[in-house]
């Protein structure tokens, strides 16, 4: 593992992520409120894939409206804009990719296996390290766009009185500083094949093992996992597989099979 200084050198960036759709359109930001936000407002004026990466942001988002916690320099804030031919189905699928090319860089360049929360929740040792946030637009029953948000928690020494039962960091686990450059490397070039073997599999294309058969190996959550449910009034049961958007299915102990739409999913 390398360290760094808080400069991104882009032009090296460019040489490893070289025959990706990122290649030349990454920008560095000293600080933001939001990635997604400026990713956003591009697709909103026409552009269809880019990347922005800032040292900090004021306004970090996470799934649900949650706040992010950004320290400045510590950790990798990034928002990818992509438009994949797919349909608006395949929306979660995005989030599910996102989370399986995440996993892929921070072993790479790591060496730690991350374990990856329905849907998208980037766990070590069951703290939290790294989330996802996927904001769509459609065209009909197509996807437009879609901003694909992601936060990893890598060089940080330690976290406010309130989050340090909950989340951790790549530098915490692996005991040393890890390049954020290096993993952002490693991340777009996972994050563009990912999405590349969405489209694939949307065509029908993949002989292997699909998405949602990955994800379900890649997962802890997805099978067996007693687990609470905030949505639906709240409930509690044992994970049974995904559905075939990908959603997760609970067989709850109310004798119910629950079908959870939007996250909230905790050990229970």
């Amino acid at each position: 593992m390398s360290t760094e200084g808080s400069v991104f050198d882009l032009a090296a960036l460019d040489t490893e992520i070289a025959g990706t759709a990122f290649a030349g359109r990454v920008q560095h930001f000293a600080s933001v409120g939001s990635t997604n936000a400026l990713a956003l407002e591009a697709a909103q004026a026409g552009a269809r894939v880019g990347v922005w990466v800032a040292e900090e942001q004021t306004a970090g988002r996470g799934r649900g409206g949650h706040g992010w916690h950004s320290a400045a320099g510590e950790g990798l804030y990034v928002s990818a804009l992509v438009a994949p031919t797919l349909p608006m189905t395949m929306a979660l699928w995005l989030s599910l990719a996102t989370g399986l090319a995440a996993r892929a860089a921070i072993r790479e360049v790591t060496g730690q296996v991350v374990d990856i929360r329905w849907p998208n929740d980037l766990l070590l040792h069951r703290r939290k390290c790294g989330g996802i946030l996927v904001e769509t637009a459609v065209d009909g029953a197509m996807l437009r766009y879609a901003v694909i948000g992601i936060g990893i928690n890598v060089n940080h020494a330690g976290f406010p009185a309130e989050l340090e039962a909950l989340a951790t960091s790549l530098r915490m686990e692996s005991r040393g500083k890890v390049s954020r450059e290096v993993l952002l490397g490693a991340l777009l070039r996972a994050l563009d094949q990912e999405i590349s073997l969405l489209v694939q599999e949307h065509r029908g294309e993949i002989a292997g093992a699909g998405l949602l058969e990955r994800f379900t190996e890649a997962s802890s959550w997805v099978r067996g996992k007693r687990v609470k449910v905030e949505e639906g009034g709240g409930y509690t049961g044992v994970t049974n597989g995904l559905d075939p958007r990908g959603f997760l299915l609970v067989d709850g102990d109310d004798g119910t099979m629950h079908t959870v739409l939007s996250g909230g999913v905790r050990e229970g």
